[in-house]
């Protein structure tokens, strides 16, 4: 375990001299959801702990963008950042994995959710935020996923406005990438949409209408490859040999959401296009009393900032709801 700093105490919540696995929160997944809960919840005083396994959604990338003030940031020096401000209110960080979840027993403090990691350490929680995020499943096509984040990238708001007025294609994934195609649009008046396995004929007659009108290239074929050259995306070649000279391929990865802990906790899930995320309140709180999703645990579109808005909201949210139910328990002690 890496404690970053020593915990400064809490006089009203969980008293961590009676069991130093016990916590008022646990956080799965050191990303912004996760970082941005736990500084609030460090800032209140809370015994926190995030448990965090590296491996960032957002790694590929050389930058983030969109987020005000820190636009152009590299995700990595970002979580650096967050991890060395949490510390700063004594929340622990432990690189490890979550394994399992389950509710904790009834009459063992604190109450709520065990824990157990990867490294056999079990931990004990009042309340449980995941923010686990998802995983991409990029198209098995030879070149994308060595270049992904780089000239293969798949969000114009992340990444349009560098890749702006180039040669742009995107590789369809589904009909759905006809959307994508359009929206592209905006950054530049020459794209391409490859249809790769979907058809023509499976495209909705609105979305051809508006390509046509866009002035969007559909190119029917399958995709066999990229052209490289001197490390840099110069083309898309089909199966029949034919190459499109582009500079920028956009795709659609399928989204696997980490939901395991939310699974096993039973919370309610919901299908969406873009796969199966819980069912959720304004503040982040499942069907599941005490457990939370923050970030991409919680929907497909949550952008960095996006993300850091959600476990700021599931954070304070989640003190407020420790502060009175121990008002309340001490309020029903007898006098």
């Amino acid at each position: 375990m890496v404690t970053l700093t020593e915990n400064s105490g809490n006089a009203d919540g969980y008293d961590e001299n009676s069991d130093e696995d016990g916590y008022d929160v646990v956080v799965v997944g050191g990303g912004a959801a996760g970082l941005s809960a736990a500084l609030v919840l460090g800032r209140a005083r809370r015994r926190t702990l995030v448990v965090d396994a590296g491996e960032p959604r957002n790694g590929p990338s050389a930058h983030m963008h969109g987020y005000l003030s820190r636009d152009g940031m590299a995700p990595a020096d970002f979580l650096a950042a967050g991890r060395e401000e949490i510390a700063g209110y004594g929340v622990e960080l432990e690189r490890d994995r979550a394994v399992s979840a389950s509710p904790t027993p009834d009459g063992r403090a604190p109450g709520g959710f065990t824990v157990t990691l990867a490294s056999g350490r079990t931990v004990h929680a009042r309340h449980l935020i995941v923010a686990t995020g998802l995983r991409d499943d990029l198209p098995p096509v030879p070149g994308v996923a060595e270049r992904f984040g780089r000239d293969v990238i798949h969000c114009p708001y992340c990444h349009g406005w560098e890749a702006r007025d180039l040669p742009t294609g995107v590789l369809a994934t589904s009909p759905l990438s006809a959307h994508q195609a359009l929206m592209v649009t905006q950054w530049s008046d020459d794209v391409r949409l490859f249809l790769h396995e979907v058809r023509e004929s499976d495209l909705a007659e609105e979305d051809r209408r508006r390509l046509a009108a866009a002035g969007v290239e559909v190119v029917p074929g399958e995709v066999s490859g990229l052209v490289v050259s001197g490390d840099r995306l110069t083309g898309v070649r089909l199966g029949d040999g034919t190459v499109h000279e582009r500079a920028v391929l956009y795709v659609a990865p399928r989204a696997l959401p980490r939901d395991e802990l939310l699974t096993a906790l039973g919370a309610e899930m919901r299908e969406t296009p873009f796969g199966r995320y819980p069912v959720i309140d304004e503040r982040g709180l499942t069907s599941v009393p005490g457990l939370w999703a923050a970030g991409n645990a919680s929907g497909f579109a949550e952008q960095v900032v996006n993300a850091a808005s959600r476990g700021y909201r599931a954070g304070a949210t989640i003190n407020g709801e420790l502060l009175f139910a121990d008002l309340d328990a001490k309020a029903a002690e007898p006098a």
